[in-house]
């Protein structure tokens, strides 16, 4: 079907007579001799549509131009889009969609749609219509929530990032349009409000000090998972033909390596607490600032040399020691012993623990969703495999089982059945939140260097390990979906097994002379130069062949006085080489 249309252009005016619209019978909009008065009236143009599947006659009609000319160059422009769909029935719907996109431009004043790229988006299976980012947003928010292919919390923390950072920036912006450089505009953006917010925690004004200190500014590994919320929805977009590439996907970032477990060495507690009784002087010194308890101070991750701690095992040991009459220990014995995660502990049923074959099954854990409690699947597939429990771990279960039948009987009916193994004291659910706060009340309490309850976790790869086992072991153990994970995260060396591995590589070398201990003569001690020769004679041979003045010999070094030094190559060593004169 080809579409050659001219526009029948013609003029009109909004002059009135009795109330009604002369339109183009206005007498003013021609001249007495017949033509057109320039300075009366408006262009418009009016064009026959192709018919749709009803049959329906449709036209098109658009006004505002200056000359008979633009009326009919517009309307061949417009004819040529409408000849892109197919014809038919089979391109009505592209042709109606095309015909929505030319007076919307029109209404605005706005260039026409380019022919190559609605053809282009039109072969391609594309939408015609230009769509923001931030349209395409909210539908694949839509999409997402209907599918729910994504957990709930991920996808919350999507959200996160698009109100918090990229939003402002992208959501204006045409998709097919969002280039490299315009998404390096969003950390960009996010540089200045770190700015600001440093400069607001040394402003004189209490309020501004007050309001920056409540707030934290954005490092590496958050803007790495800000462009990773980027690139996910770019990919769905070029998936589905919306866009060439994906224009987060070549955005270069400072590098955000995971965090290592560092271990709470005598040195480090001795420094952290120095620093923990400097900070709790300073901020309660501050009358600006509310007050605030010491142990918020003391759990300040600013504060400890690493994000990831780790106890020595007699940390661990005081620790379990000073929480062993509390309700909860078996919880914490758990993690610290089998590694479990702090939604799969609080999500543990009984009906998932075999004490026969001492195996507890991760089947559920608790997660913090939108600030409720939500019950789910395992973090990844390879969490859900079978926990081997020692016998002391399954004896303290037994006992944690008997204790919760004790306060189930004391409740006199009121007891809340959730089946989990770690409940409150009605039965109810735990709020993972709540169970990281109890423990670092523990610990503050224990007065033991602060670690995070994950950190419980870190530190039972680092008993596995010291323990014997080798990497892949761990891994499973840990249920780790790869060795990766374990080997750059999870495993720290604790100081006394450092000192024996050290021991043992040192001596591994023959040594006659211990450096550091005192010489007969008092002076450095050294290797009688005699013994050093007898063991390199043959290596001082001429080699065979070799004539002696092509350069320095194979294996032989400078005898050069000047350069050699004196102590290194005694005279009784440059005696013997023959290539030193």
């Amino acid at each position: 079907m080809s579409c050659t249309l001219t526009g029948n252009a013609f003029r009109r005016c909004k002059c009135r007579e009795n109330g009604r619209e002369l339109g183009s019978k206005c007498p003013k909009l021609r001249r007495k001799d017949g033509s057109w008065n320039p300075n009366h009236g408006i262009w418009y143009g009016k064009e026959e549509l192709p018919p749709g599947p009803d049959g329906k006659r449709r036209y098109l009609k658009l006004g505002g131009f200056a000359s008979a000319d633009e009326v009919t160059a517009c309307f061949q422009a417009i004819g040529r889009l409408l000849d892109i769909p197919d014809a038919g029935p089979d391109g009505h719907e592209a042709r109606m969609e095309i015909l929505t996109m030319i007076k919307a431009a029109h209404r605005k004043r706005a260039p026409m749609p380019e022919y190559e790229e609605v053809q282009r988006k039109y072969r391609a299976g594309q939408p015609l219509q230009a769509m923001t980012f931030g349209e395409y947003w909210e539908r694949w928010v839509a999409r997402r929530r209907r599918l729910k292919d994504i957990r709930e919390s991920t996808l919350l923390g999507y959200i996160s990032h698009h109100d918090a950072h990229f939003g402002e920036v992208l959501d204006q912006i045409r998709l097919d349009r969002l280039f490299a450089p315009k998404v390096e505009e969003v950390f960009a953006r996010i540089d200045e409000k770190n700015a600001t917010l440093l400069e607001g925690r040394k402003s004189p004004d209490p309020e501004v000090r007050k309001a920056a200190r409540r707030r934290k500014p954005a490092g590496p590994a958050t803007k790495q998972r800000i462009k990773a919320t980027i690139r996910t929805v770019l990919a769905d977009a070029q998936r589905e033909h919306l866009v060439g590439f994906n224009a987060a996907a070549l955005v270069t970032l400072e590098s955000a390596p995971r965090p290592k477990g560092v271990v709470w060495t005598e040195a480090r507690c001795t420094a952290f607490e120095k620093a923990f009784q400097a900070r709790l002087a300073a901020v309660r010194a501050d009358p600006a600032l509310p007050s605030v308890s010491a142990v918020s101070v003391w759990g300040a991750t600013d504060l400890r040399p690493s994000p990831v701690m780790v106890w020595t095992p007699a940390q661990l040991g005081a620790f379990l020691d000073y929480a062993a009459s509390d309700r909860l220990y078996a919880l914490y014995h758990l993690i610290a012993f089998r590694g479990l995660r702090r939604g799969e502990a609080c999500g543990a049923r009984w009906v998932d623990l075999d004490f026969d074959d001492a195996v507890l099954t991760v089947a559920r854990q608790l997660t913090i969703v939108d600030r409720k409690v939500r019950e789910g699947r395992p973090k990844t597939e390879s969490s859900d495999a079978p926990v081997a429990l020692d016998s002391g771990t399954l004896a303290v279960l037994r006992a944690h089982h008997r204790r919760q039948r004790k306060e189930r009987l004391a409740s006199a009916g009121a007891w809340l059945e959730s089946g989990r193994i770690f409940t409150q004291e009605d039965g109810s659910e735990l709020k993972p939140d709540w169970v990281s706060e109890y423990f670092e009340r523990l610990v503050f309490a224990a007065g033991l260097p602060p670690i995070r309850l994950h950190d419980l976790r870190h530190g039972a790869a680092t008993l596995y390990l010291a323990a014997g086992n080798d990497m892949k072991t761990t891994s499973a153990m840990m249920r780790h979906s790869n060795q990766a994970i374990t080997s750059d995260t999870y495993t720290s060396v604790l100081p006394e097994l450092a000192r024996m591995a050290a021991e043992a590589s040192a001596a591994l070398v023959p040594r006659r002379v211990r450096v550091g201990t005192p010489s007969e003569t008092g002076g450095p001690p050294s290797v009688p130069p005699r013994r050093l020769i007898g063991c390199r004679l043959q290596s001082l041979r001429k080699p065979a062949g070799h004539s002696g003045d092509t350069g320095a010999p194979c294996r032989i070094r400078t005898c050069d006085r000047r350069i050699r030094s004196p102590v290194l190559y005694p005279a009784e060593l440059r005696a013997l080489s023959p290539y030193c004169a």
